[in-house]
């Protein structure tokens, strides 16, 4: 077997000889893909949070947080191999047993990033830790096992923190603002065969530590080590070092921002000729004296933004109407917390990290890029997910065309840069939304001038998933430590082009219409979108629409749009029906008395999922509930409702709740338009934990201030009445404000109980669900709850 410690010496062995080969990227890489007949790479993803890598034979291992493990033999399809720090957890015996000592000392129910190393005996260790989270009281412990699919032995805590007003590891009295926080370890052999453990977030910044290879543990007297970045609580964290003979650099990846999708987490990168630093940037910047200002408030990422080489942060390669593929196109909201694996075989290097994603709230998954190093040697990011893809020679005459660019930048914000409209010409010239040169340097290395600043780096050949074909990018870094991506979309005349607009323009299911249509103005390639109506009493040419009174019949009208780019028209004709209004009261009332049915008679009945809202094969069972009978979810199934339960933007929904556990973003009522456009009931939400109405549409918090329990029945509901939202716990108002997206604008929205599309089911009980068109009193509420 050949961990990650193996691996490491090994670079010895390649080091002498690859410092004297030029740098990878001059010289033509084999192509594992037939560029002529190039096969569709088949992913298969997995979840696993601030995954860490470590190679066993032919297989790829990443372990991380909440005992989560997954592993693959190509970085392209997972198979999730643990998740949850429960006792049925495969990595360990019991682990609540066995780390009661750790959980008890970070009073925390679950470990943060995990990191496991093969050592010199052959045995595996992983380092875990856990963390209170709302301070740095942490305990950071080494377990070992006999293969690396565990069960995995404690050997003990290695390391505390957050000891308030009582001595730390190194003698003084803790202080948060310069001791570190003992979490997110990363263990690893330097090329002379030293072991090391960097560590440390949030707090007094990220620490290093000789290691004792024969123990696991740190040598002696060291008390937390050395301080190589970071402090006064700046937002960084998730370091981790490797090494790169073709460089001869020790390259430290670190997270900058807060990880959840509002909190712009980004990945960057320093290097150093030693492990244990002194790191800089690509400025020269030594990292020693990056940290926040303690006289601002807390969390301040200002004073740390300008610093690290940023390789990625939020972005989207959007795809607008009437470019290739379907969907709002490719890209990632708060990649970070990564590992990194360098292939000494082929002298690739990867970039390993988990991504949540626009319009899909904090679901995660694995991501793998390949990374390169250019000309200054600092690694640039391949823009799209490692398929297969290796670095060959290109021909100038395919780096000519259209593309789309995105520029990371160096902000730290929720904010996701969508890509802009750039041509590189025949005669070198960069042009379109930025302006100046571009040179293929050799057989794929690229360098621009964009804006008077140069970025150097390759051009690669990678399979683009919103096309699902196979295209021609670049990535390429500034002096600066800016990364800048691109990625060619086919050559379109204009006539082409507006016929491609005119045959992707799409208004969605116009027999049905409820709400005001969202008319589109613009197209890709600037191409502009003009609308008339026929019949401006039912619909204006800006979409917005006129209901008919209850009991009318529809109304109808024709809308027509004219494409346009340069001398190029086309037209398209949409039909319009707009329902009239509804009248209110009770929509559907499900028992649960043994079966799914709606006892109202007006809605179809209930249909089982398996653990995501789309996927079969689950059970739901039935127990006493409030009123008789109450559905009862196992933790991998649901309920999913008849489609277009709800139609309108004013409603209630109210049911009674008896969780078994409580898990974070699990819904209990989820309703969506599409996967963009959705809300749900979460007994524990992403703020603070609490129970709250949470919806992605525009990234709305409905909190309650509380978290209700489990093994307890609670009876809750909701109000929705154009745009003001009101959260009920136990017949008490929680919550009460404006501002809620209008999230059911269709009549074929999907709903569910227990399931969406992403997160961990619900366990325990459900009963007496009741959907309402209007907006139910508060008395109305309180009465409901005496049920």
């Amino acid at each position: 077997m050949m961990g990650k410690t193996l691996l490491q010496k090994l670079l010895l062995v390649f080091t002498a000889i690859l410092l004297i080969i030029p740098i990878s990227v001059y010289a033509a890489s084999k192509d594992k893909n037939n560029v002529d007949d190039p096969k569709t790479p088949v992913f298969k993803d997995a979840s696993v949070h601030d995954p860490s890598v470590i190679k066993v034979d032919e297989t790829f291992y990443v372990f991380g947080s909440h005992l989560a493990a997954a592993k693959s033999n190509d970085l392209m399809q997972w198979e999730q191999v643990a998740s949850g720090a429960t006792s049925d957890n495969p990595l360990f015996e019991d682990v609540v047993k066995e780390l009661k000592e750790t959980f008890d000392w970070a009073q925390s129910d679950t470990l943060w990033a995990a990191d496991v190393i093969q050592l010199e005996d052959g045995k595996f260790y992983m380092y875990y830790n856990a963390c209170k989270g709302d301070s740095p009281r942490s305990a950071l412990g080494v377990a070992v096992a006999d293969n690396v699919e565990g069960p995995y032995k404690d050997m003990g805590i290695i390391l505390k923190s957050g000891m308030w007003d009582q001595p730390s590891e190194d003698g003084t009295i803790y202080d948060a603002t310069i001791h570190p926080n003992a979490v997110d370890p990363d263990v690893f052999f330097d090329k002379d065969g030293k072991l090391w453990m960097m560590y440390g977030s949030y707090s007094g910044g990220i620490f290093i530590m000789e290691m004792d290879p024969k123990t696991a543990k740190p040598i002696p007297g060291q008390g937390y080590g050395k301080k190589l970045l970071g402090g006064n609580h700046s937002r960084i964290e998730g370091a981790y070092v490797l090494y790169s003979p073709e460089t001869d650099y020790y390259y430290m990846y670190l997270s900058f921002g807060g990880l959840d999708a509002v909190g712009g987490y980004n990945m960057r990168v320093v290097r150093s000729k030693n492990p244990d630093g002194p790191y800089y940037d690509a400025e020269g910047n030594d990292m020693i004296n990056v940290k926040a200002d303690p006289s601002l408030p807390l969390f301040d990422d200002k004073s740390i933004e300008p610093y690290g080489v940023k390789v990625m942060g939020n972005h989207l390669f959007d795809r607008k109407i009437g470019d290739p593929g379907n969907g709002i196109g490719t890209g990632y909201v708060s990649p970070g917390h990564n590992s990194a694996y360098y292939d000494p075989e082929t002298g690739e290097h990867f970039l390993i990290f988990h991504a949540r994603f626009p319009g899909q709230g904090e679901m995660h998954e694995i991501r793998v890029h390949q990374m390169f190093m250019n000309q200054d040697g600092w690694p640039v990011v391949a823009p799209y997910r490692y398929a297969g893809e290796t670095l060959d020679k290109v021909q100038r005459e395919d780096l000519i065309g259209d593309y789309k660019l995105i520029n990371h930048g160096k902000e730290i914000s929720a904010e996701i840069k969508k890509s802009v409209d750039i041509q590189l010409t025949k005669n070198n010239k960069v042009t379109g939304d930025v302006t100046g040169t571009w040179k293929k340097t050799g057989h794929n290395t690229a360098q621009l001038t964009i804006d008077g600043a140069q970025y150097d780096g390759v051009f690669l050949r990678q399979y683009d998933l919103t096309s699902k074909t196979y295209v021609m990018t670049f990535s390429a870094l500034s002096s600066k430590g800016i990364a800048i991506w691109g990625s060619k979309v086919p050559t379109r005349s204009d006539k082409q082009i507006v016929a491609d607009v005119a045959a992707d323009l799409d208004l969605g299911d116009t027999s049905n219409v409820i709400n005001d249509l969202t008319l589109p103005t613009e197209a890709t390639r600037d191409t502009v979108i003009s609308w008339a109506t026929s019949n401006p009493e039912v619909v204006s040419e800006t979409g917005e629409i006129t209901r008919p009174a209850a009991g009318s019949e529809s109304a109808r009208a024709t809308l027509t749009a004219t494409v346009k780019k340069g001398t190029e028209t086309a037209t398209k004709t949409f039909a319009i029906a707009v329902l009239p209004l509804k009248a209110g009261g009770e929509l559907a009332h499900y028992t649960f008395d043994g079966e799914l049915t709606d006892s109202l008679g007006k809605a179809s009945a209930g249909t089982i999922t398996g653990d995501r809202i789309d996927n079969s094969g689950g059970t739901i069972g039935f127990a006493e509930g409030v009123n008789g009978k109450a559905a009862a979810f196992d933790g991998s199934s649901g309920i999913r409702l008849p489609n277009g339960l709800i139609s309108s933007n004013t409603y209630s929904v109210s049911y009674w709740v008896k969780p078994d556990q409580l898990t974070p973003f699990t819904t209990t009522f989820f309703g969506a338009r599409d996967s963009s456009n959705w809300l749900s009931l979460v007994p524990m939400g992403p703020v603070g934990n609490q129970t709250m109405i949470w919806s992605g549409t525009s990234w709305y918090d409905a909190v309650t201030g509380m978290t209700i329990k489990a093994g307890e029945w609670t009876h809750l509901a909701f109000t929705v009445d154009n745009g003001q939202i009101a959260v009920y716990v136990n017949g008490e108002e929680k919550f009460n404000r404006g501002g809620f997206p209008n999230v059911f604008t269709t009549t074929n929205g999907t709903f569910g109980l227990g399931v969406n599309w992403w997160d961990t089911p619900y366990k325990g009980l459900i009963d007496e669900l009741q959907v309402f068109e209007g907006a139910l009193t508060p008395e109305q509420i309180a009465e409901m709850n005496k049920n």
